[in-house]
């Protein structure tokens, strides 16, 4: 009987080495797997950028933009960008018009 036992999870144990062997193949085939078996999260990996306003960093390619002299500045939603255009209006000198002495 321990014989028979141990003769089923043995053959449990190569099944499944087989498997996984198998598996392995076959990812590896359509490039879906790197050599230790994990997905590559190079491939996948995406650039985040920070908003100014809230901190929060957001996808670029999901972020609402402002285009700002020549750079771009991106924002988790657009209440972000209203507070970042009303902050720099404030900020920025208002130009005198009229002669100089």
């Amino acid at each position: 009987m321990l014989r028979l036992l141990l003769l089923v999870i043995l053959i449990a144990i190569i099944a499944r080495a087989f498997w996984r062997v198998m598996d392995g193949v076959l990812d590896g085939m359509r490039g879906e797997r790197t050599p230790a078996g994990t997905r590559t999260p190079a491939s996948q990996a995406v650039q985040m950028a920070r908003d100014p306003v809230c901190g929060t960093f957001v996808v670029p390619n999901r972020a609402v933009t402002l285009d700002d002299g020549g750079s771009t500045i991106f924002f988790c939603s657009t209440t972000c960008r209203d507070r970042y255009q009303t902050r720099r209006r404030s900020t920025r000198p208002e130009v005198m018009q009229g002669r100089t002495a």
